[in-house]
């Protein structure tokens, strides 16, 4: 162990070694106001550095191949016809139709964190502004015990720290939350719509040609059908992620439950247990618990997100829903491979690391088989019903978007928007029970 600078031989050696002089930095750092003074704004820039060092694993990336781009140009026009036709839909907003850019790993990340800069906005408000209550209800009596348990040699001001930490939580929360969290995404991603969430409205579409690549061989799947499968679930997805009422709607649905985070004190401390900061093994166990993904969540999952939730799902699932829909109908038709890379696919959706799991539910998403498989159900009950123009009819209005109980029933969403089923309802075997009313004079 290290003795505290200054120290004679007779002082007592300082527990905490060159630790100490670290930790006196750091609160240094809030005390001031942290990068850039209080109320310093969000570095994106290293945000985007951060996000394609972790999506390339600290590694340096070649650009894509001239010819790999060549390929992926003419697959994707092929992709863009197709979706077309099966879709009725308008892919392209400006009528000048898609474009395709291949890229490679990092090159995604930084374009993902420009893309999703307002979710981790309304995500860093809303986490900045629940740690920062939480700094607020600490008493000064409060604070005095918390610098009596510092270690030796670290002298600072703790109310300094709170209120420096106040304003730097949020720049700090918003860049460390935006490089990580893209970072880890654009460690799997194969293009745009990896995860469901609509972009800036534009006609180009990004494929992450290493790692489609890499899977392809990998699984030892046929490049040019693979990397064709991929363009068209990108298009299909813009195809109706790009319809402004979708857009808008689904936006509205992940804004709302990135601004909804709140702490239960209760609970948290319920649910952490009694902690001794002077006991080694219950900061141990504190570690473990704060340092748990899946326990912070729902820790500070509140209420209202939890309401938003079935609406989330609904809408999410119906579109993975219909995009497999849409890839099963062109894939079996032009690819003899299609099932081999459909299942390869479906393989990859259902083996999502913890990790990408984490962030999914961050943003609102739970992409778990089950529910994509009930958007499936739904898609293929419309179908199977009314036919193709039904499934169109789906993305011509806000107002025809499904309910959570009409995802469970095609027939009654079929009833709602006034199209017709060439099946009937289905009829109720069993006397549904419905119970007298009350009396009221007894």
């Amino acid at each position: 162990m290290n003795d505290l600078p200054g120290n004679d031989d007779e002082s007592e050696p300082n527990p905490f070694g060159d630790m100490t002089a670290g930790l006196n930095q750091i609160f240094q750092l809030f005390g001031g106001g942290g990068l850039g003074g209080p109320g310093s704004a969000p570095d994106w820039e290293r945000a985007r550095q951060a996000a394609a060092a972790l999506a390339s694993e600290g590694g340096s990336e070649a650009n894509v191949d001239p010819l790999v781009r060549i390929q992926f140009e003419q697959l994707a026009r092929v992709a863009e016809l197709q979706v077309a036709q099966v879709t009725g839909l308008t892919l392209s907003r400006t009528g000048a139709g898609l474009t395709v850019s291949p890229v490679n790993r990092a090159q995604w990340a930084a374009a993902t964190v420009d893309a999703y800069r307002p979710l981790f906005e309304k995500l860093a408000a809303s986490l900045g502004r629940m740690m920062t209550s939480q700094l607020d209800e600490i008493s000064s009596d409060e604070l005095d015990e918390m610098s009596s348990m510092m270690p030796p040699g670290m002298s600072f001001d703790m109310s300094a720290l709170m209120a420096g930490m106040s304003s730097f939580i949020g720049p700090m929360m918003l860049v460390t939350m935006a490089g990580s969290t893209v970072g880890q995404l654009g460690s799997r991603a194969f293009g745009s719509y990896d995860l469901p969430i609509p972009r800036p409205p534009s006609d180009e579409l990004l494929v992450v040609a290493t790692a489609i690549d890499d899977f392809g061989n990998d699984w030892s799947l046929p490049l040019d059908d693979l990397r064709l499968c991929i363009c068209l679930a990108e298009m299909a997805h813009h195809a109706v992620l790009s319809q402004p009422h979708v857009r808008d709607r689904l936006n509205s649905l992940l804004a709302e439950h990135a601004n909804g985070f709140e702490a239960d004190s209760a609970a948290l401390e319920e649910r952490l247990g009694p902690i001794d900061l002077s006991d080694p093994e219950s900061l141990g166990s504190l570690q473990n618990s704060l340092g748990n993904p899946e326990f912070m969540l729902s820790a500070i999952r509140s209420e209202r997100q939890r309401q938003i939730l079935p609406a989330i799902d609904t809408l999410v699932g119906c579109i993975e829903g219909y995009v497999d829909w849409v890839l099963d109908t062109i894939g079996a038709k032009l690819l003899t491979s299609y099932p081999m890379v459909s299942e390869a696919l479906r393989r990859r959706r259902v083996e999502t690391a913890q990790a990408s799991r984490f962030v999914e539910r961050l943003f609102g998403l739970e992409l778990t088989q089950d529910k994509i498989d009930q958007g499936s159900a739904f898609i293929d009950g419309v179908f199977a019903r009314a036919g193709a123009p039904a499934l169109a009819a789906l993305w011509s209005d806000v107002e025809h978007l499904p309910t959570p109980n009409e995802l469970q029933a095609p027939g009654l969403w079929l009833a709602r928007v006034g199209l017709e089923s060439d099946q009937p309802l289905p009829e109720l075997d069993d006397d549904p029970g419905i119970p007298d009313f009350p009396d009221l004079d007894a």
